[in-house]
């Protein structure tokens, strides 16, 4: 499921039994007050309506009631009169259904409606729509159908300082049309990239490649998970979990998005009634997994696009009939970065380099975390898949996102029906946003990455190259200077939230790897991705040494 946000209410000390202090890498004391909220997977589904002319909603609405129009086309034209965005997206049955049906619903401003089903992907889809419209009209008529195509769709409630929240309607739009989704997203990096450097403007340097991960609910905008850099170490594979490999910027915010999503696990599983509350979690009582509270979207931020197949030139096709096919692949297949540099798969340069550490691009990894989703395999022992609905660049020099579009999301089409459980293609909406950096945000620190996730008091400083934190960083988890990042650190978190939810079974797993092969959906998943991958002509994913997996705490 994908996650949701809230606005903040500051971070607080909370208490929380069985968490050692003095361990390096149980940094779980600075618990966000925040409640945020889910979304779901699923497939983007285009439809173009040909509309030409200025039509009032309430017109719309009576063709509609009177059966003159069909309910994609209906839902689509109220679309343009009142000025949301709209998504039809294929997702899973939900549970419980017997026999085979197609599964859609509406996403309008990031707000996921009811899942309409049928036999046919057309039936589907315009249940869908149905379901969409019963809500969004009754909500329109509450309020009172705008007169005039200016107005947009009606604002949900703000929430005031020191008030309860208002009760939200399922069918509202998430976000008040005077304040979009691209507009509050790079806002909301923006504040708190300004607030940090201002804290460490020593770091300042380090600001050159920022991506960061922004929840988004009905009570505000905020983020969840930020982090800088453009380099691998230079260090070879270990058994010791406790050197990053890759501190490319959206590697690193991902993996400050995982803190946030073990910390509010630890708050789920606390036995607390008021910690569970806080947390942004809630169990669906069928599968024992848990997923988001409703209401919540996250969006990823890039302040540049990511290296790989996303760099594309913009008059690529996926079947041109101009340019040879090697040259396709060349472009549009699976790429490596070896030493901060980018190959593609399908050239031998980068094994003439003799390096031991070889990445997959961060558009590679971006396409994998939308199938697989961002929380991981450790994480889905818990949680179902998390995915981000939005997907923003804020990168001056890049004029069009075709390149992203066909990476992330085309080159995995037609992948949904053969993945596990829970697992399918969610294709996010792609754009376009204003910058979020400064405009002299120049890297001049190019080797050091920075990290943070909501609820940390402090920024983490690492040596990209070596892939230890630096002796100047604000935050160090020990003297060995391992960063709260790395794979040592996430395992020691995976421990304690097994402990804390009585899953014994997960305790069992002595090195890091075997817990990683315990969740069996999710290696599922990941080997029907490869495969795939491979079938279509991408190339090979590259996998690390197993080496660098086989170790405990």
């Amino acid at each position: 499921m994908m996650m949701r946000g809230a606005s903040s209410r500051g971070a607080s000390m909370v208490h929380r039994p069985n968490i050692n202090p003095s361990s390096p890498f149980s940094d779980f004391s600075d618990i966000n007050n925040n409640k945020c909220l889910p979304g779901q997977p699923f497939n983007n589904t285009t439809a173009k309506i040909n509309y030409k002319q200025k039509i009032l909603p309430r017109e719309l609405i009576d063709r509609y009631k009177q059966g003159d129009t069909h309910p994609v086309s209906a839902l689509y034209q109220l679309s343009q009169v009142l000025q949301f965005q709209l998504d039809l997206k294929e997702t899973v049955t939900t549970t419980g259904v017997t026999g085979f049906y197609f599964a859609f619903c509406a996403v309008i401003d990031g707000v996921q409606y009811k899942t309409g089903m049928g036999i046919t992907k057309k039936e589907a889809r315009a249940k869908a729509a149905e379901l969409a419209l019963e809500e969004l009209i009754a909500s329109l008529e509450n309020d009172g159908i705008p007169s005039d195509v200016s107005v947009g769709p009606p604002p949900l409630p703000v929430r005031e300082k020191d008030t309860a929240i208002p009760e939200i309607h399922s069918g509202r739009a998430a976000l008040e049309r005077k304040n979009p989704i691209k507009d509050q997203v790079p806002s909301a990096v923006r504040e708190l990239f300004t607030k940090l450097m201002d804290s460490y403007p020593e770091f300042s340097g380090c600001r050159g490649t920022v991506a960061a991960f922004v929840m988004l609910s009905p009570t505000g905008c905020e983020v969840v998970g930020l982090g800088t850099g453009s380099s691998n170490t230079k260090a070879s594979p270990a058994p010791m979990g406790r050197i990053l490999h890759d501190s490319h910027a959206v590697v690193i915010a991902r993996r400050s998005l995982m803190r946030f999503l073990y910390r509010n696990l630890l708050l789920f599983f606390s036995k607390n009634s008021s910690l569970e509350e806080k947390s942004v979690f809630q169990q669906d009582q069928t599968t024992k997994l848990l997923s988001f509270k409703n209401h919540i979207t996250v969006h990823l931020y890039l302040s540049q696009l990511p290296k790989g197949a996303a760099q594309i030139p913009s008059q690529l096709r996926l079947n041109p009939l101009s340019i040879s096919a090697w040259e396709v692949n060349n472009q549009i297949g699976l790429h490596v970065v070896v030493e901060g540099k980018v190959f593609s798969k399908f050239s031998s340069s980068y094994e003439q380099m003799g390096s031991h550490v070889v990445s997959m691009s961060a558009t590679d990894k971006i396409m994998q975390w939308q199938v697989l989703g961002f929380q991981g395999a450790l994480l889905s022992h818990f949680i179902e898949p998390v995915y981000v609905s939005s997907i923003f660049i804020g990168d001056e020099s890049c004029n069009d996102t075709r390149g992203m579009e066909m990476a992330v999301n085309q080159r995995v089409d037609g992948i949904t029906s053969t993945l596990p459980l829970y697992y399918c293609v969610y294709r996010p909406h792609i754009s376009l946003v204003t910058s979020a950096m400064p405009a002299d945000a120049r890297p001049t620190q190019k080797s050091l990455s920075l990290n943070w996730s909501q609820g940390d008091i402090s920024v983490e400083v690492v040596d990209a190259l070596e892939g230890k934190s630096t002796e100047e960083s604000p935050f160090k988890s020990s003297p060995a200077l391992a960063s709260r990042l790395c794979k040592a650190a996430m395992l020691s978190r995976f421990n304690l939230v097994a402990k804390e939810a009585q899953r014994e079974e997960l305790l069992t797993a002595v090195t890091y790897r075997e817990a990683k092969m315990m969740a069996k959906l999710y290696q599922e998943a990941k080997s029907v991705l490869k495969s795939y991958l491979a079938r279509k002509g991408y190339g090979q994913w590259v996998e690390k040494p197993p080496i660098s997996d086989y170790f405990s705490m």
